[in-house]
């Protein structure tokens, strides 16, 4: 539901309405364009009357939001929104690439790493110190230790972190130690954690499930959002077909058809979406053309050697070249991709 507001509004007309709204358990979103005012409402309006509504003077009509997801939907924001990360910025114009290997294995390699990708233009680090395996005999990461180790990264090349909660049992230790906290395509219904992760108001990476529609990605969104988070970026990471040319299908369309339904980021997983390193660069090329914000990439110095997924890892030489190739893409493309 959102109120539109008559001209001229003042802020201390608006602010008994928010009041009146917030006491019922409302989430508001005062929304304020170049020539209206409107105020957003998500959670249960079922037993708010629109005649109270109607009664504030400076309330001009009511108007239903048919969608879902209030909160992550463009009619209740209509601007897209800028997720920002220790002076990084993704979506509202803000573009950046996320890299770095898929599991922390040993502190010379995410340091290694993570000094090769900001090299290259890499604005944030990823590593997976938890580990979600289809295999229970597959590696799981290092747990606590592997954190520790992007910490060591980070301290040694400023990039922020960006690694997976895989439960609530270290909900403590990612509020304080991790800079985006990611949460897996096996994850992404589960709505328990997701509304914890929500509450910890830190930006969010929320990846889409192997078998979820985009509605359900963004109801997933609505959960963290509901939890009092307003930093989320949306990851199309592949989906689950009938083709097995590749791990799994990469969906392009999703960059178009989530900005046009929301005002949330959307980055591309061309690494788990594929499978194989040969296919990275031009899926990541084709995203940044559609009009991606950011791409989240698999780098390893050897990934004949890597613990998790190496076949789907590029080389830091190859992450370079890639980088360069995006920067032409980008500079194409960006006085013309707009929502």
């Amino acid at each position: 539901m959102i109120l539109i507001l008559k001209p001229n509004t003042q802020p201390d007309e608006v602010a008994p309405i928010e009041a009146f709204l917030t006491s019922n358990g409302i989430i508001v979103q005062d929304i304020v364009g170049e020539s209206t005012h409107m105020i957003g409402m998500a959670g249960d309006t079922t037993g708010i009357s629109e005649d109270k509504l109607l009664r504030f003077n400076c309330v001009e009509r009511i108007v239903h939001v048919q969608e879902p997801y209030k909160l992550a939907g463009r009619k209740f924001r209509p601007a897209d929104s800028a997720v920002n990360i220790a002076g990084r910025t993704i979506g509202a114009g803000g573009f950046e690439v996320i890299a770095g290997p898929c599991s922390v294995e040993n502190q010379e390699q995410i340091v290694s790493i993570a000094k090769d990708v900001k090299a290259s233009g890499a604005g944030l680090l990823r590593g997976g110190a938890f580990k979600p395996r289809t295999s229970p005999y597959a590696f799981q990461g290092l747990g606590l230790d592997g954190l520790n180790l992007l910490k060591i990264a980070r301290e040694q090349t400023g990039l922020p972190i960006v690694t997976e909660i895989m439960s609530q049992e270290y909900i403590d230790v990612f509020a304080r130690d991790v800079d985006v906290i990611q949460v897996g395509a096996r994850n992404m219904q589960n709505f328990t954690l997701l509304r914890l992760v929500g509450e910890m108001r830190k930006p969010v990476l929320l990846k889409r499930g192997l078998s979820s529609t985009l509605v359900e990605l963004l109801m997933a969104a609505e959960y963290v959002m509901s939890g009092g988070c307003t930093q989320v970026i949306l990851c199309e990471r592949g989906i689950r077909t009938f083709e097995t040319a590749t791990r799994n299908t990469l969906d392009l369309s999703a960059i178009p058809v989530l900005k046009s339904r929301s005002h949330l980021p959307v980055v591309i997983d061309p690494s788990h979406a594929t499978g194989y390193w040969q296919l990275v660069a031009p899926m990541s090329l084709a995203a940044v053309a559609a009009g991606c914000d950011g791409l989240i990439i698999e780098v390893h110095n050897h990934p004949e050697k890597a613990l998790c997924d190496g076949a789907q890892s590029i080389t830091p030489g190859q992450f370079s070249e890639l980088m360069d190739k995006i920067k032409r893409i980008r500079d194409i493309v960006r006085p013309t991709v707009s929502t």
